[in-house]
């Protein structure tokens, strides 16, 4: 059975599953949970999308002449990682290319995932290695789960989005699964989306090229948190009608387009690493949460000395990844 690993500072207690390096809670020191607790709407919380994300028409990439079945999102999300390191405010996993992973997808690879608290945020680190001879197709993306409505005292339509920039452009949306040619109308007015299910009947709004870098999720009480993303290209907001979360979720690569039928390499955006390249990109949450009562000071220097140096990053764990 797969097993949890918690971080922790003064403001935030944050749990990582090992299998799909998943983040599956994140409370404040009111032990107040912020990320959706599975459910039978949705059976998952954060789940990393690797190697591809979104689907591909009838779940098939072509690959040198050969056709490979992966599944809709990928495969990392139902994998055992390995720890890289553990500390107190802070961890790594690592995912590499196995038999098991080559039957469909025939890449090498190295994956990271590192998981770092600084005061009320939380910022999830990605780093893509290329380990193979030839270029490395691929994808990569978050999906954090939120619960919404974000207090249990308000309601679902009590809440918006609120961008960091004007977004007008078109915005892309799928069906059956497959990314639509036409684009659609954008729902935000004045840097602002007024959200409601209503919004999702038709799934996953995409947001090709966003002027935005960060958004703010809040209700008309106050509360609030903000999701900041570098790297990612695009941004995805989804939730399935009826359940009591809403997914923001940064990506490198959205699904297949209903009329590509061309060799996987050529799948409009995915990422191509050279050998030996790397692609890093990083997504964070910050609460509007106070800090609880305790010895700040001791905490951060004993958090400071947990950190190992693993070889896999190649540096001391506080300059990350």
């Amino acid at each position: 059975m797969s097993k949890n690993f918690n971080i922790y500072n003064d403001y935030l207690t944050v749990s990582i599953n090992e299998k799909g390096a998943e983040l599956v809670s994140l409370k404040d020191k009111k032990n107040k949970e912020w990320l959706w607790q599975a459910g039978p709407e949705w059976a998952r919380h954060s789940p990393v999308l690797f190697p591809i994300v979104g689907k591909l028409k009838n779940n098939t990439a072509r690959i040198a002449e050969k056709d490979y079945t992966i599944p809709q999102h990928g495969f990392a999300r139902d994998l055992d990682f390995s720890w890289a390191w553990q500390g107190r405010d802070g961890c790594s996993l690592v995912l590499t290319d196995s038999e098991e992973t080559r039957k469909d997808f025939p890449f090498p690879f190295f994956l990271e995932l590192a998981y770092m608290l600084d005061g009320a945020k939380l910022t999830v680190h990605y780093k893509v290695k290329n380990t193979g001879k030839a270029a490395l197709p691929v994808s990569l993306g978050a999906h954090p789960a939120f619960r919404w409505p974000l207090d249990d005292n308000s309601t679902k339509t009590d809440h918006t989005l609120v961008f960091e920039n004007d977004e007008t452009a078109p915005v892309k949306k799928l069906k059956n699964g497959l990314l639509q040619e036409s684009d659609v109308s954008n729902p935000v007015k004045n840097r602002t989306l007024s959200l409601s299910d209503s919004l999702f009947t038709d799934d996953v709004i995409i947001f090709e090229n966003p002027a935005s870098s960060s958004v703010i999720f809040k209700n008309t009480q106050g509360t609030k948190l903000t999701v900041s993303w570098e790297g990612f290209k695009q941004l995805g907001l989804w939730m399935k009608p009826g359940a009591n979360f809403l997914c923001i979720e940064p990506w490198a690569g959205y699904a297949s387009p209903e009329q590509f039928s061309g060799d996987f390499s050529k799948k409009p955006g995915l990422l191509l690493l050279p050998p030996d390249e790397e692609f890093k990109a990083s997504w964070s949450v910050e609460l509007d949460v106070p800090a609880a009562p305790s010895t700040t000071s001791s905490l951060s220097s004993t958090a400071s000395s947990s950190f190992s140096t693993p070889s896999a990053l190649g540096s001391s764990s506080s300059s990350k990844l």
